[in-house]
């Protein structure tokens, strides 16, 4: 076995309704001023209704900096942290999908009273230091895991984005509420899940950090994800699988966090950054011919998980016979859930491939982990196969 190093989220709270203990978690810590980071929409659909009051009545303070945006710039970051500094802030809740929970990462890290750094110091691998705010990460959606990661995307120019990756950022609470995710549109609830898959699937087959654990989370995410992204797509309510769908996302987090992503996430942040397509879709649009290119050098890895994805359709073979299946599993996914499923439906003009071959080598840090190279001429014929 190869040496490995596990981390993750101090806590884990899974258990529909329980977002309404909010206040009462936040007294356990000894805070009494909170800022909670969220998204407009959060805030206009009246997520938050319920649980203010109850946080009033554990007499706890709570203000909300509501104007995160999908792929956040800098400047909604420094915003919130203003506004924590301004009420002087004890405690840090992230609410809502990935982009939230990664601006409250970074409001928790710069808002602490001794922090000295500034934006610029952080961006990269380790350069996150010193002490932050405690953190509770609530999500809304099944799909991003950023509950359990100590990474943070950050939009840094007209197209580009940076990570800061930290141990510092892990939460000290991740709280998983299916109530949360009831209301969720069938077209966002079909991207995070897929989303969350590709995490499970990325991470089985990471070549530089893969180990046991992450194995065992890829594998158990993949099972209540496949097992219940059609009931959740066709029948929002159902909030048994709600549930199981925040489980699986989180575990798949965890796994990810651990033996990071690869050439699926590489070529869709070009896609997130040149076209504003959500995430989750961007790795849907191009899973099934990533996958097909790393079949040559990974296959026996997808042979072990085509059972999750396929099911008991699964006919036998050999690993590449297996993972044929996966992969024509996989690309079913997203007409079967309603979301375009080639890169000229989601609105990419063919004359843009290029150029997005061209900003997907800019992901290194992604790239490594994959199970095969991957060239700038390989991505432009990934791009090519999924237009």
């Amino acid at each position: 076995m190869n040496p490995f190093s596990f981390a993750t989220t101090a806590q884990i709270l899974c258990e529909s309704g329980s977002a309404a203990r909010l206040g009462e978690l936040c007294r356990e810590r000894d805070a009494q001023r909170v800022l909670i980071v969220t998204d407009p929409g959060i805030t206009k659909i009246g997520l938050l209704n319920n649980i203010l009051p109850a946080m009033a009545k554990a007499q706890v303070s709570v203000e909300v900096f509501d104007q995160v945006e999908a792929d956040p710039p800098e400047h909604v970051v420094l915003e919130a942290v203003e506004q924590a500094r301004n009420m002087q802030a004890e405690l840090i809740i992230g609410f809502g999908g990935g982009s939230s929970m990664d601006v409250a990462k970074l409001v928790a890290l710069l808002a602490h009273p001794d922090c000295k750094q500034q934006m610029a110091d952080i961006y990269g691998v380790g350069n996150a230091r010193g002490q932050r705010l405690p953190l509770f990460q609530v999500p809304t959606t099944a799909g991003t895991g950023s509950e359990v990661t100590q990474i943070a995307i950050i939009t840094t120019g007209a197209t580009t984005k940076m990570g800061v990756v930290s141990p510092i950022l892990l939460p000290d609470l991740a709280l998983l509420d299916a109530d949360l995710t009831l209301g969720l549109p069938a077209h966002v609830t079909a991207a995070t899940g897929i989303d969350a898959m590709v995490h499970a699937i990325e991470a089985y087959t990471s070549k530089l950090k893969k180990n046991p654990l992450s194995d065992m989370l890829a594998r158990e995410a993949l099972r209540l994800l496949a097992g219940n992204l059609d009931q959740v797509v066709q029948n929002g309510q159902n909030r048994e699988a709600r549930q199981a769908m925040l489980l699986g996302a989180l575990l798949a987090g965890q796994a990810f966090a651990n033996a990071p992503v690869a050439a699926v996430h590489a070529l869709a942040y070009p896609l997130g950054g040149h076209f504003h397509i959500p995430h989750g879709l961007s790795n849907a649009l191009v899973l099934p011919t990533v996958i097909e290119f790393n079949a040559s050098h990974a296959a026996p890895l997808y042979a072990e998980l085509a059972p999750l994805i396929v099911g008991p359709g699964l006919q036998p073979g050999d690993a590449d016979h297996l993972t044929a299946q996966m992969v024509s599993a996989l690309a079913d996914l997203s007409p079967r859930c309603g979301l375009p499923s080639r890169l000229r439906d989601a609105g990419v003009p063919k004359d843009k491939l290029e150029l997005l071959a061209k900003d997907a080598m800019l992901q290194q840090r992604l790239l490594v982990n994959n199970p095969r190279d991957v060239s700038e001429a390989d991505a432009l014929a990934i791009y090519n196969l999924a237009y």
